[in-house]
């Protein structure tokens, strides 16, 4: 379940609105926005083995993240059996 949303794209875009900078990989990041919705812990998320779990470190320790592609996250913080803080990031930049 997702209990907050880091950034106001991507409540908006969790919420069904085209965001722009999400539109050329938007139905992936939908797919892993919805899996966050209804998982009930990270073991979920361990399926498919694409999503690539893992635990981030550095300036994003406590963080956990699933690939949406080379390119993009999903990151959010676990607490509570809830994703906390959920954003979509380009997580090389």
């Amino acid at each position: 379940m997702i209990a907050s949303y880091k950034d106001e794209d991507t409540e908006r875009f969790a919420m069904g609105v085209r965001v722009r900078r999400f539109i050329p990989f938007e139905r992936v990041a939908l797919r892993k926005i919805r899996q966050l919705q209804v998982c009930a812990s990270l073991d979920d998320l361990r399926v498919p083995p694409g999503n690539r779990l893992e635990a981030l470190k550095g300036d994003r320790a406590g963080q956990y993240s699933i690939r949406v592609n080379e390119r993009y996250r999903v990151c959010f913080e676990w607490r509570q059996g809830m994703a906390w803080n959920v954003e979509i990031v380009d997580y090389h930049k």
